[in-house]
């Protein structure tokens, strides 16, 4: 059983929904936490991807590098850690990798993960991937927002608090992205309180707004 929950955590896909089913609605608490920054990727006139980067806590990092320093010695580099960084983007995709994208309330599709990998610093894990929107965003649309967060709150998603989200280059200086409350919220995120009443009241996301593009 032991081994088994430690490969379920070793995959953070894996973690989430089906060692939260057996947690009981009202103790429902987050296992995980992950600070995020994003950065939104611009071409051609419209927004095109996400490029996460996603900070996990140290208990979490100290269990899912251990055995994978395979010279011994000291550091663990990216050919070390390849294969998780593999196996956790491939897992997360049966969870919409923790993304949810839309368009002035209407959800968007996401593409396929790219330019993934992980880094070990400072006793904290990192996974790096960039996430593309199925269809591009133009610029001058309104009400771009893109949530990032598990619904059970199995995993806690926080912004960094320094510079969690920007725009690549090239955007347009008339466009800025910031995190704050998306003026519509999906039904799941209003009902998450029920679900999992230790989850934040407010949902927050990130949030792309151009003006005179």
């Amino acid at each position: 059983m032991l081994m088994k929950v430690r490969r379920m955590l070793l995959a953070l896909a894996a973690a989430a929904l089906p060692a939260a089913a057996s947690v009981p609605p009202a103790l429902a608490h987050p296992h995980i936490w992950i600070t995020f920054q994003a950065r939104i990727v611009h071409d051609k006139g419209a927004f095109v991807a996400i490029e996460h980067t996603w900070t996990f806590d140290e208990f979490y990092s100290t269990m899912a590098v251990e055995g994978l320093d395979k010279n011994q010695d000291g550091v663990f580099d990216r050919e070390e850690l390849a294969e998780l960084a593999k196996v956790n983007v491939e897992g997360l995709k049966d969870f919409s990798y923790f993304t949810f994208p839309a368009l002035a309330g209407e959800k968007l599709e996401l593409g396929t993960p790219t330019d993934y990998w992980l880094e070990h610093k400072d006793g904290r894990l990192a996974l790096h991937f960039k996430l593309p929107l199925a269809k591009p965003v133009l610029a001058e649309a309104k009400g771009l927002a893109i949530s990032v967060r598990d619904p059970t709150y199995f995993i806690a998603f926080d912004p960094a608090k320094t510079d969690p989200v920007r725009l690549s280059e090239g955007a347009p200086k008339t466009c800025e992205a910031r995190i704050g409350t998306p003026p519509q919220a999906s039904a799941l995120e209003s009902l998450q309180a029920q679900v999992s009443p230790m989850a934040p009241a407010t949902s927050k996301a990130i949030l792309v707004e151009c003006n005179g593009s």
